[in-house]
């Protein structure tokens, strides 16, 4: 997530942003709508301009062409492949730099990038809607809506933003869902759906596997699936991915991780059930949390909650959320933090 704006005589010349990758980098942008007017310029930029061959060609180099003065970074590129590289590029051809101006800032806006690049593993959001007593649905199972319908839509405009979305083979049996992207827009972006089903437990009639949905299905699975059932999947277009169990049995969280980072997903929006997000707490797989509070009770022994798993023994030892956010979204509260570092093992 790269902005880029060039100024020079206290007046903007060029502005850029990056639109995708493989696409021109901001900074490419704002030297393309300067012109001329770039040469003894200062550029603005939120993250250290790139030194190497990649998709692109580096921006060091055009920088320098350019004939840019100045060049104010917010944050250096955690790519190993940079890292500091591209700044002493720059200085080194007689460029001035200025680091750290809006840092913070910055990388609140490539918290995705950053984690995928030097953990290898996508950026894990769990998101979850409760009751005000913390419960996901009644003792029957009634679940719709918890939420209301300003909370649902701003769900779908996060998975308008994330590369993957899972769920586990409960709630695809409970719910049927779509795990698509709703919203009234141009160009809505359907992430991939990851779907946990180590013993291929879901019916092939679900909806989640219906050929005619936008975007791509992917089962993760185990050997304890049978053959039938995944070559049934396969015929329907669903990709079955066959990955390690776990001690329990079920798919190996930490396999499915490295496997999504290889395929450049960056960040996996978990949205349950239960079982699947007490996995990703009990493991420190969760990077980011988005939890809805729905001002209502439901009450219940018997109704569910939101996070199961084994949860700990001792309070000392619960995760604890940082940077937490509160804000209201209709009648709901939206309460949004990150896990520490520390406590996060990947």
């Amino acid at each position: 997530m790269v902005g880029a704006v060039l100024v020079k005589e206290g007046r903007v010349v060029g502005e850029g942003f990056h639109p995708r990758a493989g696409a021109p980098h901001a900074e490419i942008y704002a030297l393309q709508q300067a012109g001329e007017a770039a040469r003894g310029a200062t550029l603005y930029v939120t993250l250290e301009p790139c030194c190497h061959y990649g998709r692109t060609p580096p921006c060091t180099q055009a920088l320098i062409a350019a004939g840019v003065a100045e060049v104010h970074i917010a944050m250096l590129d955690p790519n190993p492949r940079v890292a500091g590289k591209g700044r002493a590029e720059l200085e080194a051809a007689g460029i001035r730099t200025v680091v750290g101006e809006c840092e913070e800032e910055a990388r609140a806006l490539n918290e995705v990038f950053a984690h995928w690049i030097t953990t290898g593993r996508p950026f894990v959001i769990a998101k979850f809607a409760m009751s005000l007593d913390g419960k996901i649905a009644t003792r029957t199972g009634d679940a719709r809506w918890i939420s209301g319908p300003e909370a649902r839509r701003l769900v779908h405009e996060v998975r308008d933003q994330v590369d993957a979305i899972l769920v586990g083979a409960g709630t695809v049996i409970a719910d049927n869902p779509q795990l698509t992207t709703r919203l009234e827009k141009e160009d809505v972006r359907h992430p991939l759906r990851v779907v946990l089903d180590s013993r291929g437990r879901i019916p092939l009639t679900a909806r989640v596997f219906d050929p005619a949905l936008p975007g791509r299905t992917l089962v993760a699975t185990t050997e304890a699936a049978p053959p039938d059932y995944r070559k049934a999947l396969n015929e329907r277009g669903i990709e079955t991915l066959v990955l390690p169990p776990d001690e329990r049995g079920r798919v190996d969280l930490e396999a499915l991780l490295d496997e999504l980072g290889q395929r450049e997903v960056t960040s996996l929006l978990v949205e349950g059930g239960g079982t699947v997000l007490g996995s990703f707490f009990d493991r420190r797989l969760v990077n980011k949390v988005l939890a809805f509070v729905a001002p209502l009770i439901i009450g219940g022994h018997d109704a569910p909650q939101p996070v199961g798993g084994e949860g700990v023994e001792r309070l000392a030892d619960a995760p604890r959320l940082e940077r937490v956010n509160w804000q209201r979204v209709g009648n709901d509260v939206l309460v949004t933090g990150y896990l520490r570092a520390e406590e996060n093992h990947v």
